[in-house]
């Protein structure tokens, strides 16, 4: 049987910016699906706040990652018809907010990424740097505590790679928000403050960093 993870055992505190990395198929990815619950642990354990989430069902894990965790992927993946301030607002509609408040909460996300004069712009309209600063924001909506960004610049040229980055870091740096990323690009990581290697399914390296300001 193929283990994707092997031996992995880990621990990030409240507020770190860990960077994970590693080449294609060295289980980065699956850990990073692990980390943020869209997958559970075929053996082993994986505790999040003190509970043991392997043990959730999949209504309970939907549940936490609503309430817990924003997303942010390289994709953007956001849908092409609504405009930014609806695109922003989804996460809340699917929290039960009402139309009013989300709206009011949505734009209050898209200023604080910098984007709060192109709320009613859809995706086709905005560049990609400012589509994944929506998509940022998209991942802030509900006030989470944890951020998983997979590989969030990689649909980004060079410049707006590190604009992007130098949001995240404001974001753990001011509002104390766990941040993980999961990167093949070394400048990328260098923001983060610990570095983990994942090489054939286990941790060939974590250390502590001095982390790059943009």
């Amino acid at each position: 049987m193929f283990q994707a993870l092997r031996g992995v055992s880990l621990s990030i505190a409240t507020g770190e910016f860990v960077a994970i990395m590693g080449a294609s198929g060295s289980g980065k990815s699956t850990f990073m699906n692990l980390l943020g619950c869209l997958d559970r642990p075929t053996r082993g354990s994986y505790h999040l706040d003190g509970m043991d989430v392997s043990r959730m069902s999949s209504d309970q894990l939907a549940a936490l990652r609503n309430r817990e965790i924003g997303f942010v992927f390289q994709g953007f993946n956001l849908l092409p018809k609504l405009t930014s301030l609806d695109n922003v607002a989804l996460p809340l509609m699917y929290a039960g907010m009402g139309r009013q408040a989300r709206r009011q909460q949505a734009q209050a996300v898209l200023e604080r990424v910098g984007l709060g004069e192109r709320s009613h712009h859809t995706p086709l309209q905005l560049s990609g740097g400012q589509q994944q600063r929506v998509a940022i924001a998209r991942a802030m909506a509900t006030r989470p505590r944890i951020i998983f960004a997979d590989e969030p610049t990689g649909n980004l040229d060079s410049e707006t790679s590190h604009q992007v980055m130098g949001l995240f870091s404001q974001l753990n740096r001011d509002e104390g928000i766990t941040l993980v990323l999961v990167t093949h690009e070394a400048d990328i990581a260098a923001y983060a403050r610990r570095r983990i290697r994942f090489q054939d399914g286990r941790v060939v390296e974590d250390v502590p960093q001095k982390a790059v300001t943009a």
